[in-house]
């Protein structure tokens, strides 16, 4: 069956679903294949819960004539999502970068929304699958849509990019995160720039940092871009304040306070201004939206229980994104400062040396109350009076018996550490 013929099937649906725990009435369901999982096994689940259409690839898996047999259906779904977007014709905004990704598309959304009809990237869904998902979510109602791109290696960019087409894009820095995939950091400004090389044409728009010189060299040549940072050459100029403990900006001779903590996230917040200036946004709505953004989801959150502040930010780590937590952490003003840091993932042979160097700025910057997790960072040489545990599991005895009173706690850890857990002893 023709793309075209399946998208007329698609705009008689209700939405698109890959998870026949999550069905809503005269959905399209797409059989995707997992690791441990085969969607063609779950279409008469599909079918008995409401499902109109099912995008098979299993000729042994079609019931009747609602049953769609094509030659991948991963591959359906991600050409399904290129004409729809072609077809509504919305412009797209698309981000990637290593750290900041998820926060600055929702401050991107907060900013737009203020002035229009915006659709973006739910969550993180932002690799071959999610991305796919978010554009067929999009209508031809919208004003913008807003597209997060998240990539492990090279060329995933550049294929996601094919995929959504979008017309301006930014990347929000370049950083030590997944060096597995990449190979070095050489490889993650390659990987992450491929957004760039996309937004070739005079007719698309790069948002750039205008005060990071490594974003700088990557576009040099392109006349079709916008910049943004304190530098007064910048298009727009925004200025950093003060991060004690919350981001306090200046743009437009207007004070913007930020719920967001670290100095990290100031660049974060001038994208989000950058953009919002670019599109006419007048500042009273910009100051407005940034300031009643509030993160969640274990990105940056301030928990108040009792006498202790808790940073957490257990949604992901990597070098350079556990280095500007521990930095932010070393300027608050705090009696009793307690570290939770959990191993950094997707590291690849620079793993030892990364989490040692972590270590290290930890010893050099807090005299105690340190506590590292995970067999990545038990392996590594420490003072005595750092506590290091090879599991969460083996952690917890000890959580029971700290002194917290009037203590500023920092948990950092990657996803697949789960260090939110910690909040229940706390």
């Amino acid at each position: 069956m023709s793309i075209d013929a399946i998208y007329s099937k698609f705009k008689a649906c209700t939405s698109i679903c890959t998870d026949t725990r999550k069905l809503q009435k005269d959905c399209m369901y797409f059989a995707l294949k997992g690791a441990n999982f085969d969607g063609n096994t779950f279409v008469q689940k599909a079918i008995d819960g409401g499902a109109k259409y099912c995008v098979i690839d299993d000729d042994n898996a079609k019931i009747n004539d609602n049953c769609i047999s094509v030659a991948d259906v991963l591959t359906t779904l991600q050409d399904l999502a290129t004409h729809h977007r072609d077809a509504i014709g919305i412009p797209i905004i698309s981000l990637t970068g290593s750290n900041g990704k998820t926060t600055t598309k929702e401050l991107i959304n907060a900013v737009l929304s203020s002035t229009y009809k915006v659709g973006a990237t739910v969550g993180n869904l932002n690799n071959h699958i999610g991305v796919p998902l978010t554009l067929l979510h999009f209508s031809e109602n919208l004003d913008f849509g807003i597209v997060e791109m998240g990539a492990n290696h090279q060329k995933e960019i550049e294929f996601l990019s094919g995929i959504a087409k979008p017309n301006f894009g930014v990347v929000t820095n370049f950083g030590k995160a997944h060096l597995e995939g990449f190979g070095s950091i050489n490889g993650v400004i390659n990987g992450k720039s491929e957004l760039y090389t996309y937004l070739k044409n005079d007719d698309q728009l790069i948002f750039v940092n205008g005060d990071d010189q490594t974003q700088i060299d990557q576009i040099d040549h392109y006349t079709h871009k916008s910049t943004f940072g304190s530098n007064t050459k910048n298009d727009c100029v925004i200025s950093f304040e003060s991060a004690n403990p919350f981001v306090t900006i200046n743009y437009d001779h207007t004070q913007i306070e930020s719920q967001l903590i670290g100095d990290y996230n100031y660049g974060n917040i001038s994208i989000a201004v950058a953009i919002g200036k670019y599109f006419k946004v007048n500042t009273t709505n910009i100051k407005r939206a940034i300031e009643n953004y509030k993160p969640d989801n274990n990105r940056s959150e301030i928990i108040e229980k009792g006498t202790t502040k808790i940073i957490l930010d257990a949604y992901n780590a990597n070098p350079t994104s556990m280095l500007a937590a521990l930095n932010n952490l070393k300027q608050l003003n705090a009696k009793h400062k307690y570290l939770f840091l959990g191993d950094m993932f997707e590291l690849g042979t620079e793993a030892e040396k990364e989490h040692q160097n972590i270590v290290d700025f930890t010893e050099a910057n807090f005299e105690n109350n340190v506590y590292l997790i995970g067999e990545n960072f038990y392996k590594t040489k420490t003072k005595q009076s750092t506590h290091k545990f090879p599991s969460f599991e083996a952690l917890t005895p000890e959580l029971d018996n700290l002194q917290r009173n009037n203590a500023t706690v920092l948990i950092k850890g990657s996803r697949g550490m789960a260090l939110e857990r910690i909040l229940d002893f706390l």
